[in-house]
């Protein structure tokens, strides 16, 4: 059965304190209709979020609470994940506020993954000061990947742009080894069921984009194009999925071709994030696709510096909360519909 509007539970991991993380949120749920379609329950402590809220001259009313079993629906929960005080300095980049960023992502995914919560928001993190003994990942997408069902895969989203990528956080000089049959079928096939399961697109187009300056020209500047890529995406196509490519990627987006597809699938990060981030406008939304639950996040940093100032911009969390209520509709609509039997007509 569906839950109702302000039923979905929406988690939020409260990212690096002395970033903009506090400011986004905090101004995201200013707007009490956001109520209505939610309830949030941000991951870290009632004290330092009310002076973060005093701060910035903010009006939302937080609602603290002790366990997880006491959350209200309707209000602004604050899970009070520790007790002590943290020392903040806006701006800085700080390890033992990293340490809260990572706590509160590791409760926040835990809560996700027992169904406490429905969806996950993460308020961005410092990836340099989140590195410990305990913690030894590039980032989000990746401790997620470990903790949850699924073959996970960033996807950034703004209105019908939809931009995943082959490979993501690794060195442009590695970019060629990655590119195996394996992965780019994998990549592919985790792009169209989120297509069909997230976002309600029966059969999908998905574009790829070549690796080289034209694609390689036939081979002149490259070959990735004709010995991996274009083989693989035939069979794939073949075996009746609507991917189609490689395209040279220097005219793809400025030329609008985008437009044609409900997904464009970069070779690496730089080549689809920069037009991504370009044409979303600074309302773009980073969306893991490929996993059993659903995480979303704003496609900016900490802004360290413009950290307290009060002049951040929320709309790109705002669209990542709206993102991960309307995947998690449309994900429990899918399942809803593929429970149900289906009715054979009887011959007369």
């Amino acid at each position: 059965m569906m839950k109702k509007a302000e039923n979905i539970i929406v988690g939020i991991s409260i990212g690096d304190l002395n970033g903009i993380g506090s400011e986004v949120v905090l101004k995201t749920f200013e707007d009490t209709r956001m109520l209505e379609l939610c309830t949030p329950v941000i991951f870290a402590n009632v004290k330092i979020m009310s002076f973060i809220k005093k701060n910035l001259n903010a009006t939302v009313a937080l609602h603290g609470i002790d366990k997880l079993d006491q959350i209200i629906p309707g209000k602004i929960n604050v899970f009070n994940l520790w007790r002590e005080g943290v020392d903040l300095n806006l701006g800085e980049n700080d390890e033992k506020v990293g340490e809260y960023a990572i706590k509160s992502f590791v409760a926040a995914t835990k809560a996700l993954k027992e169904g406490v919560v429905d969806v996950l928001v993460t308020a961005p993190i410092n990836k340099y000061n989140i590195q410990s003994d305990e913690f030894k990942f590039p980032g989000h997408t990746d401790y997620l990947d470990q903790e949850l069902d699924g073959n996970a895969l960033m996807l950034m989203v703004q209105d019908n742009l939809r931009v995943g990528l082959l490979t993501d956080h690794i060195p442009l000089n590695e970019v060629a080894s990655h590119l195996t049959e394996e992965l780019i079928r994998k990549k592919i096939e985790t792009v169209r069921q989120s297509l069909v399961q997230d976002f309600s697109i029966n059969k999908p187009k998905i574009a790829v984009l070549g690796l080289n300056p034209h694609c390689g020209d036939g081979g002149v500047i490259g070959n990735e194009e004709n010995a991996i890529l274009t083989p693989t995406l035939k069979k794939i196509f073949e075996k009746g999925t609507l991917v189609f490519g490689p395209f040279a990627a220097d005219g793809f987006f400025g030329s609008g071709q985008y437009e044609k597809y409900d997904a464009v699938i970069a070779t690496y990060h730089d080549q689809g994030l920069i037009p991504f981030k370009t044409l979303s406008f600074g309302k773009g939304v980073n969306y893991t696709a490929g996993l059993n639950k659903v995480r979303t996040s704003p496609d900016h940093g900490t802004a360290y510096d413009i950290a307290g100032k009060g002049v951040a911009d929320y709309n790109s969390f705002k669209e990542a909360v709206y993102l991960a209520l309307d995947v998690y509709r449309s994900r429990m609509e899918y399942i809803e519909i593929s429970q149900k039997p289906l009715k054979v007509k009887e011959k007369q």
